[in-house]
C-alpha cells in the first residue's frame, strides 16, 4: 500500500543514535541532528544545539534567508539581542522553558549563554544562507 504523506518519510531520532557534531553555523555550539532535513526533502530542518562549555560566542549581527525560525530551550539560559522595529527588540533572555519565533530577515545576535545551554531549532527551508549584518 502507498502512502500520500505529503512528500514526507516517516522518521524517529534517538539520542544515542545521533550524535552532536561540531560542524555547524557556530563553532561555539554542537548540534544534534534530528532527521527532519532528510525526511523532508529540505524544506524543514530541525536540531538540538548546545553550547560548547567554555567557549563565548563573538556577538556578530546577523540575518538568515528562510521563511521561518522557532527556538525553544530545553536547558540553561542563553541572551539574544534583536533589531527594534515593533518595540520589542533589544536584549531577551531566554531559559529552559522560553519560545520565540524569529521573523524571516530579523537583525539579531547571540550574547551569551550558559555552559550547559542547550535549545531545539526549527526552521524551513533547512540549508539556508546566514548573512553578517550592521548593528541597527
Amino acid at each position: 500500500m502507498t502512502h500520500l504523506w505529503k512528500n514526507q518519510s516517516f522518521t524517529i531520532s534517538h539520542a544515542d543514535d545521533s550524535p552532536f557534531v561540531g560542524t555547524g553555523l557556530r563553532a561555539f555550539f554542537e548540534y544534534r541532528d534530528l532527521g527532519i532535513n532528510a525526511a523532508t526533502s529540505g524544506r524543514f530542518g530541525a536540531h538540538v544545539i548546545r553550547a560548547v562549555p567554555g567557549m563565548d560566542s563573538p556577538g556578530t549581527w546577523h540575518t538568515h534567508d528562510l521563511d521561518f525560525q522557532m527556538v525553544y530551550v530545553t536547558k540553561g539560559w542563553v541572551v539574544f539581542e534583536y533589531e527594534d522595529p515593533d518595540d520589542q527588540g533589544g536584549e531577551h533572555l531566554l531559559r529552559a522553558g522560553s519560545c520565540t519565533l524569529q521573523p524571516p530577515g530579523i537583525r539579531h545576535r547571540e550574547v551569551r549563554h550558559s555552559d550547559d545551554m542547550e535549545l531545539i531549532e526549527i526552521i524551513s527551508p533547512a540549508d539556508f544562507t546566514t548573512t553578517n549584518a550592521e548593528k541597527p
